[in-house]
Parts: C-alpha cells; sequence; structure tokens
C-alpha cells in the first residue's frame, strides 16, 4: 500500500514531529514508516534513514530548546551518554545492515520497553532520582549510538525507556536529555555516511519535509515541556514506542 500525494505526506511528516517531539524524541523511526509507505520507498535504506537523520535535526533541536528552557535539562546526566554514543553512532552510519531478524528482535525490544513502562505507577514527586555512574552510562550509551547509526534513527526510543526504568530521571528530564543525544546521534550518523561516501541528501525533496516537521516538533515540544503533566508524557512515549515497533514490524512483514 502506498500513500499517494505530497499534501498527505507531509501533513503524515508534520503529525509524527508533533508527537514524538512532546517526548522530546526528533521522529525518525515514524519518518521512516511514513516514508517506506510512499513512493520513496523505491529509494534504498542509506537514502531512507539519511533523511529521517536530517529531520531529525530540526525536531530534537526545537524539543531540546523547549525542555532546557522549561528547566529540564541535567547536564551531569546527558553528557556521558552522548561522548559514548558519538563514536558508535559514526560506525553505525558508515555501516548497511539489513535484514528481518534484526527488525523482529528489535521490534520485540520496544514492545517490551513500552509494556515495562506501562506498568510504572509512580508519581514522579515522590520518586528518588539518581544519575547512573560512568560505568553504565557509557556502555549504554555506545550500545544505543550503535544501533541508532545502524538504524536510522536518534536512539531516543533506547534512551528514554531505560532513564525511566531505571530511575534515572522523570519523564521530562528524560525527554531533555533524549533530544540532545537524538541531535548528536542524527548528527553523528550523516557524518558517518559522509566519511564513507554514501551520503545521498536530496535538498529538493528534504526542504519540503523541513517545513513539515519544523511546524510540528514546534507545537508537540511547546505543549509537552510546558503543559502536559509527567504522567501523560510518559503516556506519551508509551504510544511512540508501539508506534516504532509496529514499523519495525511492517519491514519483516512487507
Amino acid at each position: 500500500m502506498l500513500i499517494e500525494g505530497e499534501l498527505l505526506i507531509l501533513f503524515l511528516l508534520f503529525l509524527i514531529a508533533l508527537l514524538y517531539s512532546s517526548v522530546g524524541h526528533g521522529g525518525a523511526s515514524g519518518y521512516l514508516a511514513i516514508l517506506s509507505l510512499t513512493i520513496y520507498a523505491e529509494y534504498d535504506s542509506g537514502w531512507l534513514k539519511q533523511h529521517a537523520w536530517a529531520l531529525n535535526l530540526v525536531v530534537a533541536a526545537i524539543a531540546f530548546y523547549h525542555y532546557r528552557k522549561a528547566g529540564f535539562f541535567n547536564l551531569e546526566l546527558t553528557l556521558p551518554f552522548i561522548f559514548a554514543s558519538i563514536p558508535f553512532a559514526i560506525i553505525g552510519g558508515y555501516l548497511k545492515v539489513d535484514g528481518a531478524f534484526y527488525d523482529t528482535i528489535l521490534s520485540i525490544t520496544l514492545v517490551w520497553a513500552a509494556y515495562k513502562l506501562f506498568q510504572i505507577k509512580e508519581n514522579y514527586s515522590d520518586v528518588e532520582i539518581n544519575n547512573p555512574g560512568i560505568y553504565y552510562s557509557l556502555p549504554i550509551g555506545g550500545g544505543i549510538g550503535l544501533m541508532s547509526g545502524v538504524i536510522g534513527v536518534g536512539g531516543g526510543i533506547f534512551l528514554s525507556p531505560i532513564l525511566l526504568l531505571k530511575k534515572w530521571a522523570d519523564p521530562k528530564t528524560a525527554a531533555a536529555t533524549a533530544a540532545l543525544f537524538i541531535w548528536v546521534n542524527s548528527m553523528a550518523g550523516l557524518l558517518g555516511a559522509g566519511i564513507s561516501g554514501q551520503l545521498v541528501i536530496d535538498l529538493k525533496i528534504l526542504l519540503p519535509f523541513v517545513v513539515a516537521v519544523l511546524l510540528g516538533g514546534y507545537i508537540g515540544a511547546k505543549y509537552g515541556s510546558e503543559n502536559a503533566h509527567q504522567s501523560l508524557i510518559r503516556k506519551i512515549l508509551i504510544f511512540v514506542l508501539i508506534v516504532a515497533s509496529m514499523k519495525r514490524i511492517s519491514y519483516v512483514l512487507i
């Protein structure tokens, strides 16, 4: 099934940006899902993930700005994850990996994370939050960076659930951390593609996409950072994880 019509594609990208940015995510997994059901599905995986990364840069930057402005950014929490992720995201962007088995395992992981987050019932005002040591944050950041580079996402769909499940952050602090993490990983992935000579960004196609996600990202990030309750952010994140997992499953079935 193909999604036809440029306006419909732009509207769907707008909706994905709005939804994902509300939890500090760039939306790459959603963009890949949309583009894989359109005329752009004929492009190879490298083209698709590079354009998803480019859109990530726009939306994640907006999300980070709003969440940081609202006072939810924790530099001490974020930096170790980012430093560890950069070299591995570059390596992942250099690699080209496909496979139904990989998509299946990834889908199961995302569904499991959504299920575990659904089980959390705490009032976040009563939860004791502790920063992880570098013995945890460095390997986790590196692993997520590698997966992000290979798949073509920014890594927020992996990092946010970990931060919440381990009680290293409340939902809005996790959103701020994820936003910057996603921006850095997306840039690193593009850098890896450039180093390997695989960079194929098409600005003529990309620019209308950017306008659509810019609008959606602004509305979603502003609402998430300023108006949404912590518990609502967690529920939206659960939904985002399920959407992302369905996208990977669709790759297996198509």
